[in-house]
């Protein structure tokens, strides 16, 4: 994907994370227990952090000319698993989708250990 996209893309998630917060704290306020607001909470969070992290893949590849597109997706996909699992769980109470939670979570860290190699290689 060209730098535009994954700026594009995260860009479009960073708006998703705030009407998701947004949504949270005004009309769900009142409907979820204290351990599904703090689920929910935990989602918006991560899906905050790696939504800023598409956005800097996009700059850091056109910037440092690196190939980034492994940090892109797993930042993505780890989004999805990730805090779709944990807004799902604080929603609708399907607890048996925690059990992908953690591969979320693993692709996060694949992603921010795949950027840090890539400036390792240039450095």
């Amino acid at each position: 994907m060209t730098p535009r996209s994954w700026i594009i893309m995260g860009s479009l998630h960073m708006a998703l994370a705030v009407i998701l917060g947004a949504f949270a704290a005004h009309a769900l306020k009142s409907m979820l227990d204290e351990y599904s607001t703090d689920i929910y909470k935990t989602g918006n969070f991560y899906h905050f952090i790696h939504a800023l992290a598409l956005i800097m893949v996009g700059v850091l590849q056109q910037q440092f000319d690196l190939d980034l597109t492994i940090s892109g997706f797993s930042f993505f996909i780890g989004m999805v698993l990730f805090s779709g699992s944990l807004y799902s769980i604080a929603l609708i109470g399907l607890k048996s989708l925690g059990a992908i939670t953690p591969i979320g979570g693993l692709l996060f860290i694949i992603g921010w250990c795949w950027m840090a190699y890539q400036f390792y290689k240039i450095a």
